[in-house]
């Protein structure tokens, strides 16, 4: 890519930018677009815009968001979305911090010097952005003691300030952990891998003996985790049932007039889709399928309690601090028994993997990460061809009848700035569901747990693909004659493509900063969703609700995304130093949105990966038990209020389970009553 060509796609990118800027701030002024700008506020209870339409600043939303505390993020967003401006933060401090220094220091060192006439640690044919790099150094050049110790400056800056996080978002969770509101999930735990049921017991009576057991004072109660899939499947179509009702009945009141009092029933047909069958009063037909349901789900749900029990169970303390201790304890000598975890919130939890055994769960670990290595393996070849044939010199000899489109200047411009860049987005968006399905397909028990290994997946698929792929990948297409001549010259051309590829991850980043936060902040795609569905589905308020309903920041999708973006900004800080202030801005920015060569002197680099080891083992030592369970001292903070013991074991039974109609008399083996103590912490 020459000079013009990156500054097209700078430029470009940049007015991309601002005119979705200028849409934001005309589209969330509209009152009618509230709900889409501001959910978490109106979800709140608050004024969506404090200072009114007509007096507001039309930028005030960037002095909104920088007065902004941690505190009000926990408030509106909660503490995951803290822990997540704590790293946008810290990347932001350290790449501002790394180019002070590198910024005035490595780009002068690199531009005067003479290394387009001399062997340079690059090889190939340099452009304006090349000699903004490393690959302009002259080879064994005492200038490159400057890279060398700017490796070592961005190492430190990158060590203290991630010190300074992981004590940060250690305090934040143990302040959550103390927080003195009654939370369902602290006075519970899931235990897996229960025994066979002993001879003249029921499941129910095994679990509830063991722990009391042990427990005495403080167990409460247990829920005997079942096989809910046919209960589900009906509780799925009475609950649809019941909102099809809902939408014709205000269909019906929508047609009634002072004309017309009467009105106008609605109908439908009774085939696929609503499209074929017998044409009959929607009202009346609902009706009738609701009390159909509702006398199958009575039914199902008393055979699911009674003979679809698993060797799962809840067990509910009425203390939290029993409850921590008992999530962190070995109850059972061999590991593939009793073994425990803390409860996740209800909503949380995967309930059809609760009933996979110990070893199922290894065994099914390892064979999907086979998979995701064959993945990553075969995804490889087609990101690869990807990457070497959307540049525009290679698909001309791909496709020599595009030769007369290219000739014409302005379009072959746009085409090297956007081709391989956009080629690259979309394939990758295709990746994420598939790693998500994989992870539940281990046997994790719960939601944040399986996003939390699928981003672990998502990651290091991109790295591997994305940033090492396009490096090797554009290598080995330009110079495969070279290689097929004298194959023990690969290495040193792989490091020597280093620089030359510096151009590529630039404009990528300044793509994914400009038009990826751009269409964040504008907020087009779900404002065009909203307004369809408003105008074509939604029948009642609670259609309209769920329509606007702003959903989770995406974790899985966008900590893998920015954790890419963090390894090609630090890797090419040093090699070419104009890369950090796109890096700062992308994290900058989205942290300003979301709060609403070869070289000869290798072997003295070695200390760094040494350092960065002992950091990353020293850092899981120290901070990560923490983060796994909670830590007893700050589930002994007093509570505003006694718990209400039973509400918190009604909150963890599944909807299709639950039915004002039936008592607990009716299920003695999974709701049973047992010995309670009202002693809390």
């Amino acid at each position: 890519m020459d000079f013009s060509s990156f500054l097209t796609s700078l430029g470009s990118s940049f007015v991309i930018f601002v005119v979705l800027m200028i849409l934001f701030v005309l589209l969330s002024s509209r009152p009618g677009n509230n709900v889409v700008y501001y959910p978490n506020r109106i979800l709140k209870g608050l004024e969506p815009l404090e200072g009114g339409y007509k007096t507001r600043n039309p930028f005030s939303w960037i002095k909104e968001a920088l007065s902004s505390s941690e505190q009000d993020v926990i408030a509106m967003s909660g503490v995951d979305t803290a822990v997540y401006f704590v790293f946008l933060s810290t990347v932001f401090g350290i790449l501002v911090l790394s180019g002070i220094i590198l910024l005035p220091v490595l780009l002068p060192l690199a531009v005067t010097d003479d290394g387009g006439k001399k062997q340079t640690t690059s090889k190939g044919t340099f452009n304006e952005l090349d000699k903004l790099s490393m690959g302009n150094i002259t080879a064994k050049s005492r200038r490159l003691w400057a890279f060398l110790i700017s490796c070592y400056w961005v190492s430190l800056v990158s060590i203290f300030l991630l010190w300074r996080a992981y004590k940060h978002v250690a305090w934040l969770r143990s302040e959550a952990l103390k927080y003195p509101d009654v939370k369902p999930e602290q006075f519970a735990i899931v235990v897996r891998d229960i025994p066979t049921v002993p001879e003249g017991q029921t499941r129910k009576e095994q679990v509830d003996s063991y722990f009391r057991a042990i427990y005495p004072e403080t167990f409460y109660r247990s829920i005997i985790v079942t096989d809910n899939k046919e209960v589900n499947k009906i509780w799925e179509l009475l609950e649809g049932y019941k909102k099809k009702l809902v939408r014709a009945e205000a269909a019906y009141a929508a047609s009634t007039t002072t004309a017309k009092p009467e009105g106008t029933r609605p109908t439908n047909r009774t085939g696929f889709l609503g499209l074929i069958g017998k044409k009959v009063d929607s009202i009346e037909y609902y009706n009738e399928k609701i009390n159909e349901f509702v006398v199958k789900l009575e039914s199902e749900q008393k055979a699911t309690l009674r003979e679809k029990q698993q060797n799962a169970a809840l067990v509910f303390f009425s203390s939290r601090v029993v409850a921590a201790s008992a999530s962190q304890s070995l109850h059972s000598q061999m590991v593939d028994k009793w073994s425990v975890f803390d409860a996740p919130e209800p909503r949380q939890l995967i309930w059809p993997n609760l009933k996979i055994k110990f070893f199922e769960r290894e065994l099914r670990q390892y064979v999907v990460y086979v998979i995701v290595a064959l993945t990553v393996f075969f995804y490889m070849i087609p990101i690869t061809f990807i990457s070497a044939v959307t540049t525009l010199q290679n698909l001309v000899k791909l496709l020599p009848f595009i030769k007369p489109i290219v000739r014409i200047k302005a379009l072959r411009t746009v085409l090297e700035a956007y081709l391989p860049q956009l080629a690259l987005m979309i394939f990758l968006a295709l990746l994420p569901k598939l790693l998500l399905f994989l992870s539940k397909l281990e046997g994790i028990a719960t939601e944040s747990h399986a996003i939390r290994a699928a981003s672990g997946k998502y990651f290091y698929f991109s790295v591997l693909n994305v940033f090492i792929g396009v490096t090797i990948g554009g290598t080995l297409f330009s110079t495969f004659k070279t290689i097929e001549k004298s194959p023990n010259k690969l290495v040193s051309l792989l490091a020597e493509s280093l620089p030359g590829n510096a151009t590529f991850f630039l404009t990528y980043v300044a793509l994914k900063f400009f038009a990826g936060y751009g269409l964040e902040l504008s907020r087009i795609v779900p404002l065009i969703i909203y307004h369809l569905k408003r105008k074509y589905l939604c029948k009642t308020e609670a259609d309209l609700k769920e329509a606007w309903a702003p959903g989770d920041l995406s974790y899985g999708t966008r900590v893998p995304g920015d954790m890419l973006i963090v390894t090609i900004v630090f890797c090419y800080s040093v090699i070419a130093p104009l890369i950090i202030p796109f890096g700062a801005l992308y994290f900058g920015l989205g942290w300003l949105i979301l709060r609403n060569q070869r070289f000869y002197y290798t072997p003295l680099l070695i200390p760094l990966p040494i350092l960065s080891l002992a950091f990353g083992f020293v850092c899981a030592k120290k901070f990560y038990p923490a983060f796994q369970h909670p830590a007893l001292e700050a589930a002994a903070h007093a509570l505003k209020e006694v718990p209400n013991m039973e509400l918190i074991f009604r909150s963890f039974i599944p909807p299709s389970l639950s039915s004002e109609k039936i008592d607990d008399d009716q299920f003695e083996d999974a709701l049973s009553q047992v010995s309670r103590t009202t002693s809390v912490v």
